[in-house]
């Protein structure tokens, strides 16, 4: 539709140059001269005077920067509003007692999504990874489904499925209208007071020092560890360090069955395998707590570094 649409208008703009009056085309044979020179008429196509400009320039009397002490003023409020919360500096007592009292060390580097939580068992190294980029993705879901929410009630009571507690029904008596229950409004009440859990993707690298090492995969919601798939690599190094080159290598490895393909026993010895190995409940618990914890330092962190270059 939109080339038919631009298609037209060219041929509209060009068809007033291409006219050419009736009476201007002489049907009588020419008539021959040898010592005058043919007559030039006025061409047929003339070059427009005047031709319009589209500059995306400010203005010549516009002030440069005028936006930015309005984008730094609200840039300030949003950090008051934040630091306003309470203990939005102070690490949460779960987050606090999981790594005073758990054998991982955690690894952050401010201004980075990853984190990193590290730990020795017997020879073996454990390296457990996530990212707040998780909960980011959360909020998208959650402004979808209160998009499609919105939707539904904003839809016509005629458009929904009537069946038996249709309203004709309930008018003519063939169905009792059933009384509100309170207990269903405060079990609601409670289900929407109660923070949305998110699962947490965890990257778990298992290393032996004779070679070799274990990269499973898995979520981490509800206190619970699901493990998705158990990929055995080689070469350890691959694991180590992020580069292309070592994306590539790994990229054609056998990643082994769907963890829930597997036979039901060696589920539950893997399970165990791990949970021998710290990763259990209270790893599934902390992980989530330490994801919104560390959003929230880097949100602050974000405004501060942005600020400061508006500023300069």
């Amino acid at each position: 539709m939109f080339v038919a649409r631009t298609f037209t208008r060219l041929v509209s703009r060009a068809t007033p140059l291409c006219r050419v009056s009736a009476r201007s085309i002489s049907t009588k044979a020419p008539r021959l001269t040898t010592l005058s020179a043919p007559k030039l008429s006025a061409p047929l196509f003339r070059q427009p005077q005047f031709v319009s400009r589209f500059s995306t320039s400010i203005g010549r009397f516009a002030e440069e920067g005028s936006v930015d002490q309005e984008l730094l003023a609200k840039l300030d409020s949003e950090l008051e509003l934040e630091k306003e919360m309470k203990g939005y500096e102070e690490m949460p007592e779960s987050v606090k007692s999981f790594l005073e009292t758990g054998p991982f060390k955690v690894i952050d580097t401010p201004g980075h999504e990853e984190v990193e939580l590290v730990r020795k068992f017997g020879s073996e190294t454990i390296r457990v990874e996530f990212s707040i980029s998780d909960l980011n993705l959360l909020n998208n879901d959650l402004e979808d489904q209160a998009l499609y929410e919105d939707e539904s009630a904003d839809a016509p009571e005629s458009a929904q499925s009537g069946g038996a507690q249709s309203k004709s029904a309930k008018e003519s008596g063939r169905v009792a209208q059933a009384e509100p229950e309170e207990d269903e409004d405060e079990d609601y009440m409670e289900e929407s007071e109660a923070e949305p859990s998110f699962p947490a993707h965890l990257s778990i690298v298992i290393e032996k020092p004779s070679g070799g090492a274990l990269k499973i995969s898995g979520l981490a919601q509800d206190g619970m560890i699901i493990l998705q798939n158990v990929i055995y690599h080689e070469s350890p190094g691959l694991l180590k360090t992020k580069s292309a080159e070592n994306d590539y290598q790994s990229e054609g490895l056998y990643a082994g069955p769907e963890f829930a393909n597997l036979d039901e026993d060696l589920q539950v010895l893997f399970e165990r395998y791990l949970d021998e190995r710290g990763i259990n409940t209270a790893l599934a618990l902390f992980v989530p707590d330490y994801i919104e914890y560390k959003e929230q330092k880097e949100y602050l962190r974000w405004l501060e570094k942005v600020r400061g270059f508006v500023k300069a």
